[in-house]
């Protein structure tokens, strides 16, 4: 069985206290949907500002002195956004997992589309992971730096039958996330929200799900 899931890449939670988190491994890799716990999307929203937690530059508005204002800034701020992370991908039957590579953005998985329309697409580097689609078949390359990488092949019509579950998933962790900045910082909820959505490359839905 093929699995497919998007994922953010969590540098790690030490240390960090302006809201709960999870307990993640550094340079982990977590899964993005509608299940997780209000402190795995803590761990996201963390993971995701921390990634456009840069000192602005001189003509931009100054960053504010207090320790939460300071790390939301950027996310609340900045254009584009950045998430790092992609889709990871899964062959259950062999183990063998393809996952985005250093410095791929969740914007990036867009570029699924061009393997579905016969080309190729890399996501970023070290390792370095590539699709293809070869007639009928998509081949994964875990890392098309390594002569004898592991590979995963499947039919391009389930490819897109993934890519499309794992939009679904997306959007279920948005409509998720933004249960949570409603509750855990009502005051920037709405802004949070639409940042979140562009970070991701996602709809900016208000759609909530039912309280757990």
């Amino acid at each position: 069985m093929i699995v497919m899931q998007p994922v953010l890449e969590i540098h790690g939670p030490t240390g960090f206290d302006l809201w709960p988190v999870a307990e993640v491994p550094p340079y982990s890799f977590l899964p993005l949907g509608g299940a997780l716990t209000p402190d795995e999307v803590g761990t996201a929203v963390m993971a995701v500002a921390a990634c456009n937690d840069i000192e602005p530059a001189a003509d931009e508005p100054p960053r504010p002195t207090d320790p939460l204002g300071g790390f939301l800034h950027g996310l609340l701020t900045l254009d584009p956004l950045f998430a790092s992370g992609g889709l990871r991908v899964t062959d259950t039957a062999t183990g063998v997992t393809l996952v985005p590579g250093c410095c791929n953005g969740m914007d990036e998985r867009g570029d699924w589309q061009m393997v579905i329309d016969g080309g190729s697409a890399g996501f970023g580097h070290h390792p370095s992971p590539l699709a293809e689609r070869l007639g009928d078949t998509v081949r994964l390359t875990v890392d098309a730096e390594a002569p004898d990488s592991e590979r995963i092949e499947l039919p391009v019509t389930d490819l897109r039958r993934l890519l499309a579950a794992a939009e679904h998933d997306l959007r279920a962790f948005h409509a998720l996330a933004s249960v949570w900045c409603t509750r855990q910082l009502p005051y920037v909820a709405e802004e949070l929200t639409e940042a979140l959505a562009r970070a991701l490359a996602v709809p900016n839905s208000r759609e909530s799900p039912s309280a757990e």
